[in-house]
């Protein structure tokens, strides 16, 4: 039910004071209407009383109290959905950026979605082939799961994103496959990088694009992730996509909670961000999913940089706790010119195991990938130990592993950002690069597989 108020107290930045109100609930989307007929959105952050506390999503600049009048919708922040919205280009607020004609909405729902039954959750085993040998062949992405992103300021992080988003594909399946992708708080370069370049490849097709730039205001950073949510959530369960949702950046995400929560005047937590940023988080992170009975699919690739390069920051701290792994980008590997720069040792894929062997990759996968992680650790400790003590230090097989971990970081991590490998591709270059070792240092591969695939040409 709509209710209507002229009863605009006060307005100090982006927040509005209206009094005398009633029946109000906490997130209900708030129409400000000003005398010439033009109208401000808002949300209410806060209720006391008959006094309602609302956050303006855009600037507050010009609004005169005594000839406006605040309506109260009834209900959140809602998107309009429909299959129409693949191939378009949207702002924060699910509002046409491209020039297009509005969607036609075959429904409208609320941005903060509707929470999934756990017991109808269904477990994430299907292989999605990035085409990144990094990710597919050792910290593999299995369809439903949330496998974030973890860079650093000035990392190619933007450039990792579009490759997964144009590259990405489910194997062994006819179902349609789709991406949402939702930039947060980025600059307009950026935007125009992550469109022209969806455009060129043709992935903008099967392609929808949410953009909240950096001088767009904080609070519609706060939607933004959950407009690309809702969009991803109607296009997986109500058409049967497979859906793939890239959100980046999720650290300009959380510096406009941290703000809204300061203006709000909320007892800050860890590193001044509010104390429930952890469930916020939660969210929209376990959005991601399958549903039983149920054909479509949501698999989330968050992107977050890390303030000072810090993985304890509460940021990748916490989204760390949420989420199914993480893929790290290393600031050494960029500098030495390896694109893209996934530093494999401490990235991790928690259901990686789920979504390899035969049937699904390939029946080696599993004891290949074992193999490669435990060559190259061992391979970095004999080039640290070489640095320190000098080559004479180490022994014929030592140095093989060095020149194993040299040759892995050129030729496996380091394949470019236009490069799209099949996992075959991937598993075949890693049996050529096992080649370096001895056959008896192959501790972790079945003898079978050795004498099948170490030999192949």
């Amino acid at each position: 039910m709509i209710k209507e108020y002229k009863t605009i107290k006060e307005i100090v930045g982006p927040l509005m004071v209206v009094e005398g109100v009633d029946g109000a609930t906490y997130d209900e989307l708030v129409e400000i209407e000003q005398s010439n007929g033009e109208v401000r959105l808002g949300k209410v952050l806060e209720v006391n009383g008959d006094k309602a506390v609302v956050q303006l999503f855009q600037s507050s600049q010009g609004l005169q109290i005594s000839t406006s009048k605040a309506r109260f919708t009834g209900h959140g922040l809602t998107l309009g959905v429909s299959e129409d919205m693949l191939g378009r280009v949207f702002d924060g607020m699910g509002r046409p950026r491209d020039g297009g004609a509005p969607v036609v909405a075959k429904k409208h729902l609320n941005i903060n979605g509707e929470p999934i039954n756990p017991a109808s959750r269904d477990y994430p085993n299907q292989f999605i082939q990035t085409g990144i040998s990094a990710i597919d062949g050792l910290n593999t992405l299995v369809r439903g799961q949330k496998l974030p992103v973890f860079s650093m300021s000035g990392q190619p992080h933007a450039e990792l994103a579009a490759q997964i988003a144009r590259q990405a594909r489910v194997l062994g399946t006819d179902d349609k496959f789709a991406v949402v992708f939702g930039a947060v708080g980025i600059t307009f370069e950026e935007a125009e990088y992550f469109i022209n370049d969806f455009r060129a490849t043709g992935a903008i097709e099967r392609t929808v694009l949410f953009t909240n730039l950096a001088n767009d205001p904080a609070i519609e950073r706060i939607a933004t992730p959950r407009m690309a949510l809702t969009c991803a959530e109607y296009l997986a369960f109500e058409c049967g996509m497979h859906v793939l949702v890239i959100i980046t950046d999720i650290t300009n995400y959380a510096e406009a909670l941290r703000e809204v929560s300061a203006a709000r005047k909320e007892i800050p937590g860890r590193r001044g961000y509010p104390g429930y940023l952890y469930t916020d988080l939660a969210t929209m992170y376990e959005r991601a999913g399958r549903i039983k009975g149920k054909p479509g699919s949501i698999t989330q690739i968050p992107i977050l940089t890390m303030p000072e390069d810090d993985k304890t920051h509460p940021i990748p701290d916490l989204t760390g706790y949420i989420t199914e792994g993480q893929i790290i980008l290393s600031r050494d590997l960029y500098k030495r010119g390896v694109t893209p720069p996934i530093d494999v040792l401490p990235s991790l894929s928690r259901l990686k195991d789920k979504g390899i062997g035969k049937g699904k990759t390939r029946e080696d996968h599993a004891d290949t990938m074992n193999q490669l992680f435990s060559a190259y650790a061992r391979g970095k400790e004999a080039k640290e130990l070489s640095a320190i003590l000098g080559d004479a230090a180490l022994t014929p097989t030592d140095k093989l592993y060095a020149l194993f971990a040299t040759e892995f970081e050129k030729n496996y991590i380091n394949q470019g950002f236009d490069t799209n490998r099949s996992i075959e591709e991937t598993l075949d270059i890693g049996w050529k690069l096992l080649k370096i070792l001895p056959r008896s240092e192959l501790k972790r591969i079945k003898p079978q597989y050795i004498e099948t695939y170490l030999d192949k040409e």
